[in-house]
């Protein structure tokens, strides 16, 4: 069985992070209009903290993931299961902090970033089964 050694590789989860972030580009700025016609000033300001979240989160995961692997492979599954559970702990935290401190729209926040998760995730899952990437930058 061939060793692992990512040790001076390139860093692709947080590169696959990145590129699923890029394409909040579209989708972001779709749910602010989206929100911003349906429920005024409040949802378009409420759906942006909701993708920002989602941002953070997933370039979050993108690099606790690839810091672990430097470390090692036991530190990559531990980080890959213990820091699902951290990143949704924050991700509770930073919605209630953020529901708490600041005057938002709920429901455009809440569905505005369940929507960006889900696809930012799906759309990044089928460019790579589907080889739409000519080039991903976790293969240069």
């Amino acid at each position: 069985m061939p060793i692992v050694n990512a040790e001076h590789g390139p860093p692709i989860e947080a590169n696959l992070a990145r590129d699923t972030v890029a394409r909040g580009i579209y989708i972001g700025p779709a749910l602010v209009v989206v929100f911003g016609l349906l429920r005024g000033w409040d949802g378009a300001w409420s759906a942006t903290l909701g993708v920002v979240v989602v941002v953070a989160n997933l370039l979050l995961a993108g690099a606790i993931l690839s810091i672990s692997l430097r470390i090692s492979l036991q530190a990559y599954h531990a980080a890959a299961l213990i820091g699902f559970f951290l990143r949704l702990g924050l991700f509770i935290g930073a919605v209630y902090l953020i529901a708490s401190l600041v005057e938002v729209d709920r429901v455009a926040f809440g569905i505005s970033a369940v929507i960006a998760y889900i696809v930012m995730l799906a759309w990044e899952a089928v460019s790579i089964s589907n080889g739409r990437e000519r080039e991903p930058s976790w293969r240069r």
